[in-house]
């Protein structure tokens, strides 16, 4: 049986950091706040790139408004 190419819909805090273009510092300061959308798994942080996409265009609406 062969295993299909699965394609990865999280990124780790690290991932996150570079793909938001901020410091992994802050992720991590939005984490503890609960600003940002994450899931914790076995003590590692997750988060999904479409949540991150939504919460980049909600942050973008508040600051036009």
């Amino acid at each position: 049986m062969e295993l299909q190419n699965i394609q990865r819909t999280t990124l780790t805090m690290r991932e996150t950091s570079e793909y938001l273009g901020i410091s992994y510092w802050l992720v991590n300061q939005l984490v503890r706040r609960k600003e940002i959308p994450y899931s914790k798994v076995g003590g590692k942080y997750l988060f999904r790139v479409q949540a991150l996409d939504e919460y980049l265009m909600k942050k973008e609406k508040e600051s036009i408004n």
